[in-house]
């Protein structure tokens, strides 16, 4: 379930796109991916994080499956969590000053991943990213591609799929993800950076 209700990201994201976007899309992912793993039991043990972040160990069967679901599925999980009905403003604390540290401020790196999101063609996703070696890159990935599979850690991302936004903004991408913003959850965002710390 959403950890707020449907129509709790309104203005910015309206009710309707939300039941669909969770309901429908990030439910088939999850469905997908469950098919593809109860091919192969011995999988049942990993992650869905696990299984995308090592794809080139899976079998090849299923392989492009978990990509597209299993990316799906951890995208969205993020997703979600990262925002809130009482979002916006800028983070505070230590991701504040990795963010001055590597941009040269917040509006910088607003401006670099709001570009990194209404720049990439087609579907996909705009980045917050860790490396293996603490630092952070903004990136963005097509479809349902995770920064995971290339041995980074996702800190936040701006999904840019159509669903995500077409009922409301049409084809107005770059209106929806300066909105976006509105909605950003920086309590959670920065609990993943410190995850992404800890864990590197």
């Amino acid at each position: 379930p959403l950890p707020y209700a449907y129509n709790a990201l309104e203005p910015t994201i309206d009710e309707e796109t939300m039941r669909l976007h969770h309901d429908a899309h990030h439910a088939a992912y999850v469905n997908n991916l469950n098919a593809a793993v109860e091919k192969h039991s011995e999988l049942f043990s990993k992650s869905p994080e696990d299984l995308i972040r090592d794809l080139q160990s899976l079998p090849e069967d299923i392989r492009t499956v978990v990509r597209n679901n299993g990316g799906g599925h951890v995208n969205h999980t993020m997703f979600w969590e990262i925002m809130g009905p009482n979002g916006g403003g800028q983070p505070t604390g230590a991701l504040a000053e990795a963010l001055n540290r590597t941009f040269g401020g917040f509006d910088q790196f607003k401006q670099q991943l709001s570009q990194a999101a209404i720049t990439q063609f087609g579907s996909g996703w705009g980045w917050l990213s860790m490396r293996l070696d603490g630092t952070l890159i903004v990136e963005n990935t097509l479809n349902q591609d995770s920064p995971l599979t290339e041995g980074r850690y996702p800190i936040m991302g701006i999904d840019v799929w159509e669903h995500a936004y077409y009922l409301k903004y049409r084809n107005r991408r770059p209106e929806y993800v300066n909105a976006w913003w509105n909605v950003a959850n920086w309590d959670a965002i920065a609990k993943r950076y410190e995850q992404a710390r800890k864990g590197r």
